[in-house]
Parts: C-alpha cells; structure tokens; sequence
C-alpha cells in the first residue's frame, strides 16, 4: 500500500502547484481577493484548480478502495495515469481550453477503472 500512498502524495504535490499557480496569477493579472473574474490566463488556472479539486474527491477515495480490497499496484499505476491526465488536461487548458478533452478523458477512464474496481472488490468480499 506504500505505492499508493506515493501516488497519493504525487496527486497532492501536483495540485499544490497548481494552487501556486493561481496565486502567481492572481498577482499578475492584479485579481484582487475575493474576485475569480479577471485577466483569461487567471480564469484558466482558477479553472483548472478548481476543476481537479473536483476530481479529487472522486480519484482519491476510488483509488484507495481499488487498492484494498483488488490490487495496490495496479491502483498506483492507474493513479499515475490520473496525475500524467491532469498535466496533460492542465497544459491544454492553459493553451486553449477546448482542446482540454484528451486529458479530461483520460483522467476519467483512470478514475472510473478506480471506482468500478474498488465497488467489485468489495462486493466480491463481501460475498466470501
């Protein structure tokens, strides 16, 4: 389970950044606090921010479920899959944010692996 607490801490050093990121935004576009609304490159890391503080509450829970009652390295490896989808959905994002489906997408199926998995694993213990 150590793996998943890696991958775990990877997802958290990973959003933790882009919270930076926003403050540096912030800064730059003079966005005062409390206002969300501002310069466009403010808006799209706001954006992605708050979009993965979205799926976190899905990813993380999923993933610890999955590793417990199926297999903790498979849930490590599909949680670097998760990390590596949020850079890739971040970056496009960034660039132009409707060519942020590819990373969205992949994020997903990571997470609906996790979410499946961590449901059939425990009802498949639950019925030993």
């Amino acid at each position: 389970m150590e793996i998943v607490a890696i991958v775990t801490v990877l997802i958290l050093i990973e959003y933790w950044i882009i919270s930076v990121l926003v403050g540096m935004a912030r800064e730059k576009a003079g966005v005062k606090a409390p206002a969300m609304q501002g310069a466009p490159e403010f808006e799209r890391i706001s954006r992605i921010q708050i979009n993965t503080l979205e799926q976190l509450i899905v990813f993380l829970p999923a993933m610890w479920l999955f590793a417990f009652y199926l297999h903790a390295m498979i849930a490590a490896g599909l949680g670097v899959l998760f990390v590596i989808a949020r850079i890739i959905y971040c970056r496009a994002y960034l660039r132009e944010p409707s060519a942020r489906g590819p990373g969205f997408a992949i994020g997903q199926i990571a997470q609906a692996t996790l979410m499946l998995g961590g449901l059939v694993g425990a009802i498949l213990t639950m019925l030993k």
